[in-house]
């Protein structure tokens, strides 16, 4: 699962941090050939357990990149240890 070229955003339906967060990593994701998806933290409980209310949690497979606001430095960072294919 963590070489699949997908980031998820974990987030909760109406949660305007999260929709923020999609917005400023679609472009970044895009230009590293990854999609973003958000999924609802609440439907999987380990997920919920684990992140509860620490919504917006990026994720590639289990490696959590940044949580609460996009930090770009720390997603391109990640992202170019990837080559383009």
């Amino acid at each position: 699962m963590s070489q699949e070229r997908v980031l998820w955003v974990l987030s909760r339906p109406g949660c305007h941090l999260c929709d923020d967060m999609v917005e400023e990593l679609m472009p970044i994701a895009r230009h590293y050939g990854f999609t973003v998806v958000k999924r609802d933290v609440d439907a999987d409980p380990a997920w919920r357990q684990r992140y509860g209310r620490a919504i917006p949690v990026v994720l590639h497979g289990s490696v959590e990149i940044c949580r609460h606001r996009c930090d770009a430095a720390s997603v391109h960072d990640y992202l170019s240890r990837f080559p383009l294919e």
